[in-house]
């Protein structure tokens, strides 16, 4: 299975992570990078594995960027492998990979991902299983907030090894680029009725409940064992969180000034507003 196999990984300024990833892709015969021009030492890495193609492009959403890679890149496998470049295969998702026998029925497997901190696996995180392995031809990506969504053809089935996702970048450009998504989580939250959305995302339009619980729940599922990691990983999450609630208070402070009738009693939206509006 693993010669039909075709990696593919989005960069940005990923040199603290890119080549940990791809020494665990020595298998794969053709790998494909797309990256939005970084400017530190990614490409160089890249470089010296020379099984690896690079394509740059501006990026503009991660759904676009996906879809180039699929259909301008002359990938000639059935299968792609789509992985963040802080994504790290295990020796036994590897033999997994390598032993699958698809039915004709199925369209792609989804994979359960194991955070680290600094290399230090937790017992639990708040990444949900992601579809990673999929026939290229069956695939197609929507935006979904500040990340995308797949749609296959096809069944999805589950993997049994994980995949281990290991950031190493520096914590200020982990801090900017969640200041950045949860502005964009924001405009979703106020822009999608509320009865289309899952329970998690009902609880953080609430604004003030979500910090702290996800905080809790982190360190009850588990972090409070992983010691200095798994705290770590909880004050992550709060930050998120928080900065996800400023957001939204932002715009209801914003919203009532402009038209201070339209909304009533705290966290209550009126009007739907338009996610340009969000800022």
């Amino acid at each position: 299975m693993l010669d039909q196999i075709t990696p593919v990984i989005l960069t940005y300024n990923e040199a603290p992570n890119i080549g940990r990833t791809l020494e665990q892709l020595r298998w794969a015969r053709d790998v494909v990078v797309i990256d939005s021009f970084s400017d530190d030492e990614t490409l160089d890495i890249v470089s010296r594995f020379p099984q690896a193609r690079v394509y740059q492009r501006v990026f503009d959403d991660f759904a676009s960027q996906w879809t180039f890679a699929l259909n301008e890149t002359g990938i000639q496998s059935e299968w792609v492998l789509g992985l963040d470049a802080d994504f790290l295969l295990t020796e036994e998702s590897v033999d997994e990979l390598a032993k699958l026998e698809p039915p004709a029925s199925t369209g792609g497997y989804r994979a359960s991902l194991t955070y680290c901190v600094r290399g230090k696996q937790l017992r639990h995180s708040l990444l949900p299983r992601l579809t990673v392995l999929y026939r290229r031809k069956a695939a197609k990506y929507s935006t979904d907030a500040h990340t995308y969504r797949i749609d296959l053809d096809g069944e999805v089935s589950t993997l049994t090894a994980a995949i281990l996702h290991d950031d190493r970048k520096p914590f200020a450009r982990w801090l900017a680029s969640q200041k950045s998504y949860m502005e964009l989580e924001a405009a979703k939250l106020l822009t999608v009725p509320r009865d289309q959305l899952d329970t998690p995302d009902r609880i953080r339009r609430l604004r003030i409940v979500a910090p702290s619980a996800v905080f809790m729940y982190c360190l009850a599922k588990g972090g409070i064992f992983d010691g200095a990691a798994g705290i770590y990983y909880a004050w992550q999450r709060f930050v998120v969180e928080c900065l996800l609630s400023l957001y939204l208070i932002e715009y209801d402070l914003k919203f009532r000034k402009i038209n201070p009738r339209s909304a009533r009693g705290p966290g209550l939206i009126a009007a739907k507003p338009e996610p340009a509006d969000i800022k």
